[in-house]
């Protein structure tokens, strides 16, 4: 554990230069700004407080909050995960080590799946993957009269899932299982779900190796990796989706970097052609909108 001078002589401007020496030690970017967000959350105080109240001794709980808190940042811990939440589609949702941090090129899913299913509201909707429950709960919030069942196989992400839910009191609207896919359910000629959404497991196995400490470190693999090429979960997800959406139905996937043509071929070959690409803001293709032909 880092070290701190014993409260009350440590102030928390001292706190705050301490605090900034050791984060921008461990080589980390916008270092002003990660250590007023971690202090603010250690010493239970607004951002403006803690500027305000700069010549305020620390208490001793308050010191050993904060040791940890700079301990694991610098360890290069996400700082989503000290501080337990991430903002996602103007939603705080909890996130522990058990589920992907929500990412800005994942809202661009959910708006891509609420254009779809706002033009006809009364839907079954699949998240596939769901882990925190962003995508479901941010569709809930957005599209009020489709039903969401949200599966993964991971049964510790699930428990973050159903607390998101509960926190928003989507539960009726929401529901989560737990589900490799959709194999809890039977396979229909006829489709069963007017819509499937994915941000599914996408970087190559080569590749795990060699992500930055936040991600490689502390993100759950399981939720990372698609196989040698970062391809095989689109296979299966592509696979069930060609018999278990209704025709006419869509599915709405997000791509890693380069991945657009590779994932579009192995959808026309299950039969789901492509509608759109949706970019992001720094110009990468990251969302497919796919549609069983009906």
């Amino acid at each position: 554990m880092i070290a701190l001078p014993a409260a009350p002589a440590l102030s928390i401007r001292q706190l705050r230069m301490i605090a900034h020496e050791a984060l921008k030690a461990a080589g980390l970017g916008n270092v002003d700004q990660e250590t007023d967000w971690l202090l603010a959350d250690a010493l239970r105080l607004t951002h403006g407080q803690l500027l305000a109240l700069g010549d305020r001794p620390i208490t001793p709980t308050q010191a050993g909050r904060a040791s940890r808190y700079i301990e694991r940042r610098a360890a290069r811990e996400p700082l989503q995960y000290i501080l337990g939440n991430q903002e996602f589609c103007g939603l705080e949702i909890a996130v522990t080590s058990d589920v992907l941090i929500p990412r800005p090129e994942t809202e661009l899913v959910v708006e891509e799946a609420a254009q779809v299913i706002g033009t006809h509201p009364r839907t079954l909707v699949a998240d596939i993957g769901t882990g925190s429950g962003c995508i479901a709960l941010a569709l809930a919030k957005a599209c009020p009269l489709a039903t969401i069942v949200a599966t993964d196989i991971s049964w510790p992400a699930l428990v973050v899932g159903r607390k998101n839910a509960g926190r928003y009191e989507v539960r009726n609207q929401v529901k989560f299982l737990a589900a490799d896919l959709l194999k809890v359910f039977r396979d229909s000629a006829d489709g069963i779900f007017d819509a499937l959404v994915s941000n599914p497991p996408y970087i190559p196995e080569a590749e795990m190796e060699i992500l930055q400490p936040e991600v490689g470190r502390y993100e759950p693999w399981l939720a990372l990796m698609g196989g040698a090429d970062g391809l095989e979960f689109y296979r299966r997800l592509f696979s069930a989706a060609s018999v278990m959406l209704k025709p006419g139905g869509y599915l709405i996937v997000e791509l890693g970097m380069g991945q657009v043509q590779s994932v579009s071929r192995l959808a026309q070959d299950e039969g789901l052609p492509v509608v759109r690409c949706r970019k992001d803001n720094a110009g990468i293709e990251r969302v497919l909108v796919l549609r069983r032909p009906g």
